[in-house]
């Protein structure tokens, strides 16, 4: 029985020094560093927006008797900051800082996600990839992968160099559009002379990524040539 009361003893003088005393795996700041924020606990966390103890607690001694009067972190979300006052341990900026925490937590789960960037027109992609294409040297060619709304999803650069059947392959092209989950996709290169005029194999290449789209169930809903500060659409033109 002697030695349970003297680890109980051990336990409540470490715990009731200050943190910065305590070892560097057990502080809730380091901890969170090391580790991520998911490996700490409720009173941890709270603690760490505490900051600071109040005469011979530590701010995680707070935390825990806060969290032992009121059972959880929504519970203690819920309270006002005149009720956060009344806590042992938590003036005016404690108090204000819980609750500027707690209403961040609240907006973040509540807030949509950011909407994707919506392509409705060639001008839309143009307008995307064109600052990114216009100055190069080289032919680059670029997958935009949509979702079923035609929002972006994802843009990959598949080659560089000079474009023709056997540098951008209709496999390598559609193993990307798979990988990502595309509903559809919308081609892009750019031709470093300016001339923005489809060749012969650009208009090849889009028949061969039209007539696999079809067969993998994603359709290819455009291929759009970068030139300078212009550009051609090889929909508009029916070549898709």
């Amino acid at each position: 029985m002697g030695s349970e009361v003297d680890e109980d003893e051990e336990w409540g003088t470490r715990h009731h020094r200050r943190i910065t005393d305590w070892p560097a795996d057990e502080r809730p700041r380091e901890k969170l560093l090391r580790y991520g924020p998911q490996t700490l606990s409720d009173a941890e966390l709270l603690a760490i927006i505490i900051r600071v103890g109040s005469g011979e607690c530590t701010a995680v001694d707070i935390a825990r008797r806060i969290l032992t009067r009121h059972r959880s972190l929504r519970a203690v979300a819920a309270l006002s900051p005149q009720e956060l006052m009344r806590l042992r341990g938590i003036g005016v900026a404690k108090a204000v800082e819980l609750i500027a925490a707690f209403e961040i937590g609240r907006r973040v789960e509540s807030s949509p996600d950011e909407a994707r960037f919506l392509i409705r027109s060639p001008e839309d992609v143009a307008e995307l990839v064109l600052p990114q294409l216009r100055d190069l040297h080289n032919e680059v060619f670029v997958v935009l992968h949509l979702d079923s709304k035609n929002g972006l999803k994802h843009q990959q650069r598949l080659s560089v160099g000079t474009l023709n059947a056997s540098l951008v392959h209709p496999r390598e092209v559609y193993k990307s559009a798979i990988d990502h989950l595309a509903a559809s996709i919308i081609v892009v290169h750019n031709h470093p002379s300016g001339n923005h005029e489809p060749s012969i194999e650009d208009i090849e290449i889009t028949r061969q990524l039209a007539e696999a789209g079809k067969i993998v169930g994603i359709p290819l809903h455009d291929h759009v040539i970068i030139a300078g500060k212009g550009y051609t659409s090889l929909a508009e033109r029916g070549l898709i």
